[in-house]
């Protein structure tokens, strides 16, 4: 019965939130289409995703900013929702760019707005683009630029923590950066993968300390950064590890690893 009650509730918030998304979300893409500067159009941005997580009623906090050196760096995190990229928007600096999957370029409007914003698209299905992909994002890093990955590549319905590809950490390698491992909690029960209507709740990112890259080959550099990055996020997420059932298509849903909190407590301004 009390489900029953809520559904009204739950639709009503769910036409709320679409509502704010979309109109804050047309004014964003009007601003970077007008703006000149690719800073102050990711500035919009940002400011556009934190109104839209305060209408929402999905405070942020963020745990370890201090952790973000002045200098160039590349950001990691876990995967867990369709909001994670507008919740790092909001958290993040306006200096980091995002690397997304090339299918998003193709989406009306969105892919637009991900361009003016310096996004970089990476082809994940085909190997000569993707290599040529890979090259320009490198380049994009050599240059000193700050990027954010999601390297699992994708989101299951089952918590956990899929195997991570190894782009992120063959730029930061070849780049001679560090690695920055971030964590986010509270998105996937904001925004189901399951096709949940939203929900309002509080949502949380953890910035681990940076792992530096040791001098060697790149190919042993970058499995090595993957592995401590991986290792740092999962002791930190406290949900299972994917791989360890053998088909992370139908991970299990038992097996918890110990959680761990970043001791810094700096929230967003």
């Amino acid at each position: 019965m009390r489900a029953l009650a809520g559904a009204p509730v739950r639709v009503a918030y769910a036409i709320y939130a679409v509502s704010a998304f979309l109109v804050l979300g047309f004014g964003a893409l009007f601003a970077t289409m007008l703006l000149p500067g690719l800073h102050r159009r990711r500035a919009a941005a940002r400011a556009t995703a934190r109104a839209f997580l305060r209408l929402a009623g999905m405070p942020l906090t963020v745990r370890g900013l201090e952790r973000l050196a002045p200098g160039q760096c590349i950001v990691v995190s876990n995967h867990a929702s369709y909001l994670d990229g507008l919740v790092f928007t909001a958290a993040l600096p306006a200096r980091f760019g995002f690397v997304i999957k090339r299918e998003m370029s193709a989406v009306p409007l969105a892919g637009l707005f991900l361009r003016r914003i310096g996004s970089e698209f990476v082809e994940r299905f085909d190997r000569h683009r993707g290599a040529a992909d890979a090259r320009r994002v490198l380049r994009n890093a050599a240059s000193g630029h700050s990027l954010v990955f999601f390297p699992e590549g994708t989101f299951t319905r089952t918590p956990g923590l899929l195997k991570f590809h190894t782009g992120a950490f063959v730029t930061a390698a070849r780049a001679g950066c560090p690695v920055i491992p971030a964590v986010v909690r509270g998105t996937r029960a904001a925004l189901s993968p399951t096709g949940a209507l939203p929900r309002p709740g509080p949502i949380e990112i953890d910035i681990l300390p940076p792992i530096q890259s040791e001098p060697r080959a790149a190919a042993a550099a970058s499995a090595a950064l993957r592995e401590r990055a991986r290792q740092a996020i999962l002791l930190a997420l406290g949900e299972p590890d994917l791989t360890c059932s053998g088909d992370s298509a139908h991970p299990p849903h038992t097996g918890r690893v110990r959680s761990a909190r970043a001791s810094s407590s700096s929230r967003t301004p």
